[in-house]
């Protein structure tokens, strides 16, 4: 653990560079190991929302994302938990990098997640949040895992 600072993944998907570039960024399929819904437009610079739960319970989290790099195959990055009345930046969200290496028919996807210090948090929120991501991309991701070898990219 970084200090609550920084989350790092890498894992090893039975699926294809292209394939996985697809689940990881369209709506559609991010919806099969993320989110409950996904509401942007998978092009870099677009702003929409990500949803957590059942919104007609009242007790869905939608935090805000937006796309900040889209290099198909490679690289999928985004910011997202900032306030409505903002736009996205250092300080204000968490900052998410998938990255692709292809290995010859299957995928080496490394995540990153940083800017929990940034937050201004308090301690203990601090830590709260970073464990809540820590345990949560350790599930989605094992998710990912089983879900993106299922689905076939036309290219």
């Amino acid at each position: 653990m970084d200090e609550w600072g920084t989350i790092e993944r890498s894992i090893e998907i039975g699926a294809s560079l292209s394939t996985v570039f697809e689940v990881i960024t369209n709506p559609v399929h991010l919806t099969e190991w993320w989110p409950d819904e996904a509401l942007f437009e998978p092009k870099q610079g677009a702003v929409g929302r990500i949803v957590f739960g059942d919104r007609a319970s009242g007790d869905a989290s939608v935090p805000n994302i937006t796309i900040v790099e889209l290099e198909p195959p490679r690289r999928f990055a985004f910011r997202w938990l900032y306030p409505d009345d903002e736009v996205a930046r250092t300080g204000n969200s968490l900052f998410v990098i998938f990255e692709l290496e292809d290995l010859g028919g299957r995928t080496l996807l490394r995540m990153t997640e940083t800017g929990f210090r940034e937050q201004g948090w308090e301690v203990a929120m601090l830590e709260e949040q970073y464990r809540l991501h820590d345990v949560g991309w350790d599930r989605h991701l094992a998710r990912l895992v089983g879900y993106a070898p299922t689905v076939e990219v036309r290219t």
